[in-house]
């Protein structure tokens, strides 16, 4: 098993920069790709970004792309998400997650741990 810690969400004012962290424990990090996915308030957990095992590859979906980038220190045990450009539609609940395939999947039913969630806010 893994356990997944989040951290580096706030209140930040539209345009502004943030980056996620989540810290991993238990089995070999490096054994897994990760994901992000986030939720906001009355609606689903959704896909956010995803990268694979060894970070040489890395998945985003479409209204991100070009302002957060997803990447790990396998060293460290830990993947970042950093966020740029924040808009008041990225308000949500940032999950991270671990999905033991090789290429890491975008729906929620690929992945097999989760953490507890950090919470984003941005202000317009």
């Amino acid at each position: 098993q893994v356990q997944l810690v989040e951290s580096g969400g706030g209140l930040v004012q539209a345009g502004s920069s943030l980056r996620l962290s989540c810290a991993a424990s238990g089995r070999t990090f490096s054994s897994y790709a990760m994901g992000w996915f986030r939720q906001a308030p009355g609606k689903e957990r959704d896909f956010v970004a995803a990268i694979t095992r060894s970070g040489g590859s890395t998945y985003y979906t479409d209204s991100v792309k070009g302002r957060f980038t997803i990447s790990r220190n396998n060293a460290k045990n830990t993947v970042y998400l950093q966020m740029n450009s924040l808009k008041p539609e990225d308000t949500a609940v940032y999950y991270c997650a671990a999905d033991v395939s090789v290429i890491p999947g975008t729906s929620i039913t690929a992945y097999d741990y989760w953490g507890q969630g950090t919470q984003v806010t941005v202000s317009s």
